[in-house]
């Protein structure tokens, strides 16, 4: 299979780096590398890709950024979800299951929630 088209990738952008904050606090290669894993290697990401996304969640206050130095010494910047940034996944979830059912609906098949 080809890789997922640009337009599907840019709009579930924001719920998958949600969700993998909402699991661990994480750095940026790390999370292009989680991101590439949990797709079977059909979503690649960039760094010009990743950070504009960053960058935009830090500013509507869902994450936050932090410097740490990791086991190397090398220092990384992380980031972490907030609270606001759960509630906003919260909606994110909602809203990609709705659209789930009503496209399965169309295509005459079982939705998947998993």
């Amino acid at each position: 299979m080809e890789n997922l088209s640009k337009e599907l990738i840019g709009a579930s952008s924001i719920p998958i780096i949600l969700s993998i904050l909402s699991k661990n606090e994480s750095y940026g290669y790390e999370i292009i590398q989680r991101i590439k894993e949990l797709s079977e290697g059909k979503i690649n990401y960039a760094d010009g890709t990743l950070y504009p996304v960053l960058h935009k969640l830090e500013k509507k206050e869902l994450i936050e950024a932090y410097w740490k130095v990791a086991e190397t010494g090398r220092r990384r910047k992380y980031y972490r979800i907030k609270s606001k940034g759960k509630k906003e996944l919260a909606r994110e979830q909602e809203n990609w299951i709705t659209i789930n059912t009503i496209i399965s609906k169309l295509w005459n098949i079982e939705p998947r929630l998993t």
